[in-house]
């Protein structure tokens, strides 16, 4: 980061939690290594303090619309270095979703434009997700021709069950907010203004609990089993999205896409998500 430049990922202290923000506002906080990389950094800082919760947010008009097609479109001329490139993104992800579910403390999300792509997977690993009335969920994999990552098969399916997990990605629904509260995917829907004092509330209602019980809870449900078995299925979906990431196909889609990654869909003018 140079001199007098915002920090990618900001972190601060609030009401007894630590508030991890992704803060790539200007575009959309899509996820690329120096992103994925200071993600990394910070979550190990949030837990230093012992805070009451650790509640992830981020700034600007989406919460994150996945991997930058920029990032994959700049190795695609060469099918070795996309795939070197898109592992190191993925496993850097995907380290971060298992650095939260391990995370002692509540986590909780803060959702306050679209999610999606492999971005899902801060999402799916929160204990705690509240969403804004009008932010919505979307894999979008299936049009570029990339495999699912960020936990689209390791950990949706849990949550939501597989029919539906299967249904929303072979068919790239897009799953708008009062969906995702019918499906369980979140615990409340707000206006977007309302999201600080959801938050605010859920951190001042976990702090008046007893620390411990709240740490064997969350030890408990995200046991050294379950934790490994979603692990093993990251893994999965990180090679997977590597070997098809390669393939002529997929650099085509990838390319005829290039003059057209701001508006897709009337997506509030998400890019359209990668990784």
């Amino acid at each position: 980061m140079a001199t007098g430049e915002e920090p990618l990922v900001l972190v601060t202290p609030k009401a007894g939690a630590t508030w991890v923000t992704l803060n790539q506002a200007s575009r959309h906080n899509c996820l690329n290594p120096p992103l994925i990389g200071a993600l990394g950094n910070v979550l190990q800082e949030a837990l230093a303090s012992e805070p009451v919760a650790v509640v992830l947010a981020a700034r600007g008009p989406s919460f994150s619309t996945g991997g930058d097609l920029k990032g994959f479109l700049a190795h695609a001329d060469d099918p070795a270095e996309l795939r070197d490139y898109s592992f190191g993104l993925v496993d850097g992800l995907h380290r971060a979703v298992k650095d939260l579910v391990a995370c002692p403390v509540p986590v909780i999300a803060r959702i306050n434009g679209p999610i999606t792509g492999g971005s899902i997977g801060l999402m799916l690993a929160a204990d705690l997700v509240v969403m804004a009335e009008t932010a919505f969920v979307r894999p979008y994999y299936v049009e570029l021709g990339f495999a699912p990552d960020g936990g689209w098969t390791a950990l949706l399916p849990e949550r939501i069950g597989p029919a539906a997990a299967a249904r929303i990605q072979l068919l790239n629904q897009r799953i708008d907010a009062p969906e995702a509260l019918r499906l369980g995917l979140v615990d409340e829907v707000v206006a977007e203004s309302e999201l600080d004092s959801v938050v605010c509330g859920w951190v001042a209602a976990l702090a008046r609990k007893e620390r411990e019980s709240l740490r064997t809870t969350k030890r408990l449900i995200w046991d050294a089993a379950r934790r490994e078995r979603i692990a093993t299925r990251l893994d999965a979906e990180r090679d997977a999205f590597v070997a098809l990431i390669g393939r002529a196909e997929v650099r085509e889609r990838l390319t005829r896409t290039a003059g057209d990654l701001k508006v897709l869909d009337s997506d509030q003018g998400a890019q359209r998500p990668g990784g």
